[in-house]
Order: C-alpha cells, then structure tokens, then sequence
C-alpha cells in the first residue's frame, strides 16, 4: 500500500513498518511504500541511512550515492515520477538491520519536524527543485571517492539529506542551509582527500 510520507517521522515510520514485515526489504519495495511520485523520501532516505550503522558497510554508499543520482536526475529534467532499474530495485537489506537503524533515527527525525516545516516555501518551487537536484548530483560524484576515508563520504550525505528533507516538508530555509552545507561539504571533502594518505590517515603539512 503506497504511503507518502509528509514529515521525517512518517518516513522513519514507514521504514519501520517496512522491516516488520518482512525477512529483508528491497529498493523496489521502499520504492512501492512511498509512492513513485515523492522525490523527496528518495533523496532524503538513502542519504539518513548512509549516516546509520549500515553506511559502513562497504560499498554502500557508493550504492547510496548512485540510487540518489538517478533520482535528482529524474528531478533535473522535470520528470513526474521516480524509476529505478530493476537490477536497483532488486539489491536488499536485512529487515533486522535496517530496524535497528531506523530505531536509531527516531529522535532525529522528530528533533528535524520540530525545527523544519513549510517557511519560505518559495525557496522550494520547481525551479528551486532543480537546482537543489543539480547540486545534489555533484555531491553524489564525490561520494566514491571520499568512501575511501573513513566517515567523509557523511558530509554529502548530510548535505543531501538537507535537500530531501526540504522538499519533503516544503520548507525553503532548510533548502537554503542545504546549499550551505553542500559548499561546506565539497570544501571538507577536497581537504580530506587531497591532506590524506591512500591508509586514509592525515598527512602532516
């Protein structure tokens, strides 16, 4: 039954009940949950896991980082509806893990909606949309890279989460924030990466 999700807490829930459900949950059925029209809970979801427990596993964010693209570039174009290929839709995670991170996002998620709903909703118009999709893309092709390091590819994440959450609740401050922290997220990263050593650990300047 497709459910979209109006707020942080809605979707943490719909996580949730996901997971109740069933041994593990697949793209295809979060994609089925929250309804192929709602860009915002594709944006806003894969980037909060990323900043889970389950981001550290391998390869992950990456994956995380590739499903956010192709939805942006859905948005880019002004498409009305999310699609996924259906080798994405297929790729699956525990029921039990992802509970247990959803768990670990409830605070979040209603310290986020007590914070962030419906101001200067002019800054979250179609237009504005599409912008926040293009930044979100770049960010997306930093993540690869920066999954090299440990914890670096969370500062996209965050940023990215920032956008999702934004238009899922149409508020244009957190767009703005977002765009902030996208500029401090490439900065971070380019430092991160070019002080690093291939171990991953901090050159001496």
């Amino acid at each position: 039954m497709t459910h979209e999700p109006h707020s942080a807490t809605e979707t943490v829930e719909a996580l949730e009940d996901l997971a109740e459900s069933r041994d593990e949950v697949r793209i295809g059925d979060v994609l089925d949950e929250f309804g192929k029209r709602s860009f915002g809970p594709f944006l806003f979801v894969p980037a909060l896991i990323e900043l889970t427990p389950v981001g550290g596993i391998p390869g992950i964010p990456t994956l995380l980082a590739l499903i956010i693209a192709l939805v942006a570039v859905h948005l880019l174009l002004g498409r009305d509806h999310v699609w996924l290929p259906q080798v994405i839709q297929r790729r699956a995670v525990g029921a039990r893990k992802l509970m247990k991170s959803a768990q670990k996002l409830e605070g979040v998620a209603a310290f986020l909606d007590r914070w962030f709903k419906g101001r200067l909703q002019r800054f979250t118009g179609p237009q504005m949309q599409k912008i926040a999709a293009a930044v979100v893309v770049l960010l997306c092709c930093t993540v690869p890279p920066l999954e090299l390091l440990p914890f670096a590819s969370s500062g996209p994440m965050l940023a990215i989460a920032a956008f999702g959450l934004a238009i899922l609740v149409r508020d244009g401050l957190l767009m703005l924030v977002a765009l902030a922290l996208s500029a401090l997220a490439v900065g971070l990263g380019g430092y991160f990466w070019f002080t690093s050593d291939p171990s991953g650990s901090i050159l001496p300047f």
